[in-house]
């Protein structure tokens, strides 16, 4: 792959458009893209390597499902 540079285009996960769109690179980091700017909506946000970030819902799916599970017993059986 081509070296980075400012400005070059790349495709990344836009939080504000919620999709994957193009953005410009806005700083480099151990030549890698650290913060880009969406060419569609114009806000800057991290580079996120097309990743979509979990949402809330699933977040709190999550915390629920390790609540549920923090309360099992070590056997794998219900006590009674």
């Amino acid at each position: 792959m081509a070296e980075l540079r400012l400005g070059d285009d790349i495709d990344d996960f836009c939080v504000k458009c919620k999709r994957i769109t193009n953005h410009s690179i806005v700083s480099l980091l151990n030549g890698e893209a650290a913060k880009v700017r969406c060419k569609s909506c114009y806000s800057e946000h991290d580079y996120r390597r097309e990743i979509a970030p979990p949402s809330k819902k699933d977040l709190k799916k999550a915390a629920l499902f390790n609540e549920v599970l923090g309360k099992a017993a070590p056997g794998g059986t219900p006590e009674s």
